[in-house]
């Protein structure tokens, strides 16, 4: 509820500094990422992976509306679909954008200036520059396509790798957005405000990993800022030739520090250089100095880069081999050593949200429940970053673990709740999770078991030194420490033996405390400087420096012994013989000064410090008597504090100085057997006795007290977080439950467009149907009518209500009895009719009738259609009249009629005259040219009379004669006219006989 609160105050600016991060999980160590990342095939442009859900079809529109078709980037887009749906966004898209428009196909190529859609049912990832397919692994309510591809991206790009969140009504996207981020890539979220449902948007931008929160309209113009920036497209480097970046790099330190109180001075500088000009390429600046000078006006900004900065991957049973060595060599043993009942402690350092840490706890409870032994285990898991260990305490991940966590292990250690699984109680009661800076604050003790998997790689050589030997100084004897597969113990194997060389599992070795503690790291100031005594395995001097080797003899020989300690009162460093003012105590190991002074001392000794603590000045204690191997000496203790301007912390030096000209008394001469003792001293010395006795019991009363209230307080903040996450539960239980109908208003989404463009086809053919004035009606495989137009209701009497009627219950005006047989016929053999029908009135129709197909060519019944034809009818009758008329002119004439064709001669039609004239009949004819009639000695000059009336297009009479095949001469006159029927022309010859004929 905080973070959402916190969230809504933050949302009016454009773009928006990301809040405090979270961290991701990869399946891979960021060793083996920096290593495959020499083979990774990355593309000469940016690939965008879009990620939208329920009202997301308005938000990709808005986007793309704003995109210029000439942007050189590759989009690709993943939605929610049903599996069965087919989705229409392509055709929708099209209306709103010019680039490229497709849907994903297996093993496709992604080109610049292409938008790919995923298909339904599938799963959508990216190598080398293609796309591929995969089916879903879960089912169908726990599948989570939009993290799926934008982890692929992550993994494929690295940190040139995009991603965009729209309008959704779940989580999806937030996993995949956290390892995009990972990977040192941009990630941009729709404003909450515009998207119509904001839960994927709000769950992207409560990360805190958001680069950009702006509305769809701006976003293009601001992705394409980003990917023209030198560090992004790689045209030039990002520093200038005059500007060096270790000259402002201590600058950005110094700024971190000062505003979080974390120092990065000590981290590889490769990967807070990549954080750093990411940051400059999402502010548009191409100069280091303008970026300092940003973050020295914006404290905002300091806070953001300190969040890049600790970016961590971090999944359930990363590699999965080192956790079974981890179960088999380290937990199953270290189960099997322990006594029932007994106290098991784990330190999970950099935890995270958490995974690491109950992947621990699962694998001690796996291993409890084999050996059949019920322990204690309590998992302290440790990270500086607060916001991850919020979400580590709410146990609650994404179904997507289950591609990490096997089924019987979800069952047995998870609790199902929609899209998420939470940590069983069972399992959470086992960790205790704390913010904590490893460097600074304290660590943990009596442990079992340290595991600090891809921790150090992140911190150069000097401050790993620090680290190592602080692990071993917190295991138990034989303790075990769980290093990352790309980071080693180094030059510790003295404190450390191998267990597995290749899971870098290794055992604590029985090193001296004195030691390890002259190893451990003793911070002075903010900048991290330490003073401490370099300790060697045979405590040889470091070098042959004469000068450091007089401070040294010189302190040994004439410093008196003395011990520097914190404000908790904890020892930092001795010098020269202290045993006989300090004893180790039995039980549990402590550096506290108050606790291992010896007990002649211990009272005024805390007096003193307790004094000089409150007053910031030196005290001193009158000459105080010790016993030490049977003999008493004098001591005079003096506590100073170390004032030093340059030190932040309140340390305070003790020494224990021996009074001048004094000596040593055995004990038994203290108090001579023949001197009298004065009785009312003796009284004092018992009661004094006494009362330190009762002092002693008081303090150890209070000691317990206290450590019950510790305890009582460590319940309460169990307790309050319980409430806390149980009230996250409810609000998340409030969101799941919308989320489950997201599928469904993705659905209605396209449906609406969908009806819409149906609307609009239907009014189509409504308005096609009425103006063809086609008579149309639609049956069913049962002959029943589904649908009719206005003018199948003039012939068959229909109304609105006869819809579902079988058509042989409506009485038709037509003069057909055989409709409803011929519509099971056609139903039975999917044949075709087609009639010319007349009604009552005297109309005639056109009638066919259809099987009625489907898109995916199923036959749903039959379409009949009426087209009228009573004037073509009409038409058909009178010219059928007048073909009647002209042939019995034609036939009966005595002249002979003929029709030849212009370009050819060919006679082509000739009446009954014409064939007795010439004493042949038309089929013969139609073989022959008009000039081939004529005698053989005439055949030119009737060429040529035939060929100059084409050329003259009008009438003209020749006299030439017809030979008949008996050899008979005809005289005949012929008169030529030019016509011209349906664009062809020919020439009409009417013939006449002017003469009897003669014999040859």
């Amino acid at each position: 509820m905080a973070a959402k609160k916190k969230q809504t105050a933050k949302k009016k600016e454009v773009k928006k500094a990301p809040a405090p991060r979270k961290t991701v999980k990869a399946k891979s160590d960021p060793a083996s990422k920096q290593a495959d990342s020499a083979s990774r095939v990355k593309q000469s442009f940016p690939i965008v992976g879009i990620g939208a859900s329920a009202g997301g079809l308005e938000a990709i529109e808005g986007f793309f509306a704003h995109t210029p078709s000439d942007i050189g980037i590759a989009f690709v887009i993943i939605q929610h679909l049903a599996p069965e749906h087919k989705s229409i966004m392509g055709s929708l898209l099209k209306k709103y954008t010019n680039l490229k428009v497709a849907e994903v196909r297996d093993g496709m190529k992604i080109e610049p200036g292409c938008v790919y859609l995923n298909p339904p049912n599938k799963e959508v990832s990216t190598m080398n520059g293609r796309l591929h397919l995969s089916e879903p692994t879960q089912a169908r309510g726990a599948r989570l396509a939009i993290d799926y591809f934008f982890r692929s991206l992550a993994e494929a790009e690295g940190d040139k790798s995009i991603c965009i969140v729209l309008s959704g009504a779940g989580t999806d996207g937030t996993l995949g957005l956290k390892a995009i981020k990972g990977a040192g890539g941009m990630a941009m979220v729709q404003e909450e405000i515009q998207a119509k449902y904001n839960n994927m948007p709000r769950s992207a931008i409560d990360t805190g990993l958001v680069d950009y929160i702006l509305p769809v309209e701006k976003m293009a113009a601001e992705l394409i800022k980003y990917v023209k920036h030198p560090y992004i497209g790689g045209t030039k480097k990002v520093l200038k030739a005059k500007e060096k970046f270790e000259d402002y790099l201590q600058k950005i330190f110094m700024l971190i520090r000062s505003t979080t109180g974390h120092d990065f001075s000590q981290y590889k500088m490769n990967t807070i250089r990549r954080r750093i000009e990411r940051r400059m390429a999402v502010h548009q600046m191409n100069k280091i100095s303008e970026y300092v000078a940003y973050m020295k006006k914006n404290p905002a900004e300091v806070k953001t880069l300190f969040k890049d900065l600790l970016i961590t991957v971090t999944n359930f049973f990363r590699d999965p081999e080192a956790f079974k060595s981890l179960n088999d060599r380290v937990i199953i043993p270290l189960v099997k050593a322990k006594p029932p009942e007994a106290f098991i402690r784990v330190w999970v350092v950099g935890c995270a949200t958490g995974e690491e840490a109950y992947s621990v706890a699962i694998l001690f409870s796996e291993a409890m429940k084999l050996l059949t032994k019920r322990l204690t285990l309590q998992i302290f898991a440790t990270d500086i970053d607060a916001d991850a260990i919020e979400h580590a305490r709410l146990g609650v991940y994404p179904d997507s673990i289950a591609a990490d966590v096997s089924p019987e292990r979800l069952k047995a250690y998870f609790v199902r709740e929609e899209n998420a699984y939470r940590v069983k109680k069972q399992i959470r009661e086992m960790v205790v999770f704390a913010t904590q800076n490893l460097v600074k604050d304290a660590p943990f003790s009596k442990l079992d078991l340290v595991c600090c998997r891809n921790v150090l790689i992140y911190m150069n050589t000097a401050l790993q030194k620090k680290i190592l030997p602080l692990f071993h100084y917190t295991l138990n004897p034989g303790g075990y420490l769980f290093l990352g597969t790309s980071e080693t113990t180094g030059e510790f194997a003295d404190l450390f033996s191998a267990v597995d060389l290749k899971w870098k599992i290794s055992r604590r070795k029985p090193t001296p405390v004195s030691l390890t503690a002259a190893r451990l790291p003793l911070p002075l100031n903010g900048s991290g400087a330490e003073v401490r005594e370099e300790a060697k395995r045979k405590f040889e001097p470091t070098s042959a420096n004469v000068r450091q080797l007089a401070e040294r003899i010189i302190l040994q020989e004439f410093a008196p012994p003395c011990v520097l300690i914190d404000e908790k009162f904890d020892v930092l460093y001795f010098n020269g013989d202290t045993d006989k003012y300090l004893s180790v105590p039995m039980g549990e190991p402590t550096f506290n000064v108050l606790k291992i002074a010896r007990e002649e001392i211990r009272y005024k000794l805390s007096t003193l410090v307790h004094k000089s603590l409150k007053e910031k000045k030196p005290v001193r204690s009158e000459e105080t008597t010790i016993r030490y191997n049977g003999s008493v000496s004098p001591v005079n203790i003096v506590v100073k504090p170390v004032l030093d301007p340059s030190i932040k912390n309140e340390f305070m030096m003790i020494l224990f100085e021996t009074p001048k000209g004094s000596a040593e008394q055995s004990g038994r001469e203290k108090h001579p057997p023949d001197r009298a003792v004065d009785p009312r001293v003796a009284t004092l010395e018992r009661e004094l006795q006494s009362t330190k006795e009762y002092l002693q019991t008081t303090v150890e009363e209070l000691e317990t007290s206290n450590e019950e209230l510790k305890s009582t307080n460590e319940e309460l903040q169990s307790t309050n977080e319980e409430l806390q996450s149980t009230n996250e539960e409810l609000e998340t239980s409030r969101e799941e439950l919308q989320s489950t109908n997201e599928e469904l208003e993705t659905v209605n989404n396209e449906l609406r467009n969908k009806v819409e463009q149906l609307s609009e086809a239907n009014n189509d053919l409504n308005n096609l149907l009425g103006c063809t004035e086609i008579a149309t009606l639609f049956l069913d495989n049962d002959v029943k009518i589904k649908r009719f137009t206005p003018r199948a209701a003039e012939i068959f009497k229909l109304i609105a209500g006869d819809v579902g009627r079988p058509i042989s219950d409506i009485v038709h005006n037509l003069l057909y009895d055989d409709l409803v047989g011929d519509v099971e016929d056609i139903l039975k053999n999917l044949g075709r009719i087609e009639k010319e029908v007349q009604a009552k009135n005297g109309n005639w129709y056109l009638m066919r009738i259809l099987p009625y197909r489907t898109i995916e060519n199923a036959i749903d019944g039959v379409v009949i259609t009426f087209v009228d034809i009573t004037s073509q009818k009409r038409d058909q009758q009178s010219l059928q009249e007048s073909e009647e008329k002209c042939s019995a002119l034609i036939n009966q004439t005595q002249a002979g009629i003929v029709l030849a064709d212009v370009e050819t001669g060919l006679i082509t039609e000739g009446n009954p005259a014409f064939e007795r004239l010439t004493g042949r009949n038309i089929k013969a004819l139609k073989t022959m040219k008009m000039w081939e009639l004529r005698p053989s000695e005439k055949l030119e000059e009737a060429k040529k009379a035939f060929f100059d009336a084409v050329k003259k297009k009008k009438g003209s009479s020749t006299e030439l004669p017809f030979r008949r095949p008996d050899g008979q001469v005809v005289d005949v006159d012929c008169v030529y006219s030019l016509v011209v029927i349906r664009d062809k022309r020919y020439m009409q010859t009417i013939i006449r006989e002017i003469d009897k004929p003669h014999k040859p």
